[in-house]
């Protein structure tokens, strides 16, 4: 292979190892899945060289990226790429077009004996393809999965060979108190990702009824309207049992999450925090006097809690369901109508979806 050599934008380079050339912040912003970001220049350099493009031209732009890479950081630069290739020589280069990015990084690995091709048009080629699928595979028939919160909509899901999961996705379970400990991915990750599960399931799929925005990221138009004119099955379980699983999903699985990643001190600490200030935000819709009651009882299930009774959080959790959640979720059911295929408790929703599934998965 030539140390020039192009491949061309396809899907099926997805099955490849990418190296992404681009600046740390570009690829924070959003990458190709499972690329890592191995940078030929780094954000300042970037931003210089962009200065000197804007005020001086393309050719002393030019000149000065290639002073900013020279030397030692050339070599640095080097040895992070041939580390990677080491272990996945059939890796793919990629910057922002196919430009002078890749370019430059895939001369100097030729030079080193390491010839890798790079994606003609770079990541800006490849993400028109992602958008172009995630339009086609929009159009497949879609089951919703509704009901009210705690009815583990996101298990029934899972339990499906269809289901998508959007909030796992997000990461992000769409309420407010649905942020997840670790950062989320970005707008464009998010849609990667979701186009990558729509892919793998080309005929038919099964997720949750959620509104357009999970947490602060959006779910593509195209595939929203496809929601929006989609069938449901709704799951509906006694208040309990719905507390049972809440107190699983927000209060004993959170804290954990935060106690693993942060120390059990500021794991607690944050864990509290995120609680308390998502029940805070509520406030203009709850009213001060109904907020107040239900911090009281938050805080006393936080000290509760410390001693082994994670169930005292359910002297806030029940109310805030019983007067703000559940009377929110009916009226949404009354004025937002769609075809409903079946109404029942989790284990016949689970059924319905089978045979829906059956019936639409060759």
């Amino acid at each position: 292979m030539k140390g020039n050599e192009f491949v061309e934008a396809d899907l099926a380079l997805l099955e490849r190892p990418l190296i992404d050339v681009r600046a740390p912040i570009e690829f924070s912003a959003g990458a190709l899945p499972g690329a890592i970001n191995l940078p030929l220049m780094n954000d300042d350099e970037r931003r210089e060289v962009g200065i000197r493009y804007k005020h001086a031209g393309q050719a002393s732009a030019m000149e000065l990226g290639s002073h900013l890479v020279s030397g030692d950081r050339r070599e640095s630069c080097l040895a992070a790429w041939e580390q990677a290739i080491a272990s996945a020589p059939d890796s793919v280069i990629y910057c922002f077009r196919g430009g002078m990015r890749s370019k430059i990084s895939q001369r100097w690995l030729a030079e080193r004996g390491h010839p890798l091709p790079r994606i003609r048009g770079g990541w800006k080629a490849m993400r028109s393809r992602l958008i172009e699928t995630l339009e086609v595979h929009s159009q497949a028939p879609l089951l919703l999965i509704a009901g009210l919160t705690g009815c583990a909509k996101t298990a029934l899901i899972n339990a499906l060979g269809s289901g998508v999961d959007l909030e796992g996705h997000a990461r992000h379970k769409g309420s407010a108190f649905g942020q997840h400990p670790l950062a989320g991915p970005s707008q464009i990750d998010f849609e990667h990702g979701l186009t990558l599960d729509l892919m793998r399931l080309p005929q038919a799929r099964v997720v949750e009824d959620e509104s357009q925005r999970i947490g602060r990221l959006a779910i593509p138009a195209t595939f929203w309207q496809s929601m929006k004119a989609a069938p449901c099955i709704r799951v509906e379980m006694p208040l309990e049992w719905r507390l049972e699983q809440i107190r699983k999903d927000y209060i004993q699985d959170l804290s954990a999450i935060y106690h693993r990643h942060y120390g059990p001190q500021l794991g607690e600490v944050l864990f509290r925090k995120q609680l308390s200030g998502a029940l805070k935000r509520l406030g203009k819709r709850l009213g001060g006097e109904r907020l107040a009651r239900l911090i009281e009882a938050q805080q006393r299930a936080f000290a509760a809690q410390r001693l082994g009774n994670v169930q005292a959080h359910d002297d806030w959790l029940a109310p805030l369901l019983r007067e703000y959640y559940d009377p929110m979720y009916r009226h949404q059911i009354e004025h937002q109508p769609r075809p409903t295929l079946h109404v029942g408790d989790w284990d016949s929703c689970l059924a319905v979806a089978r045979q829906w599934e059956r019936q639409h998965v060759v």
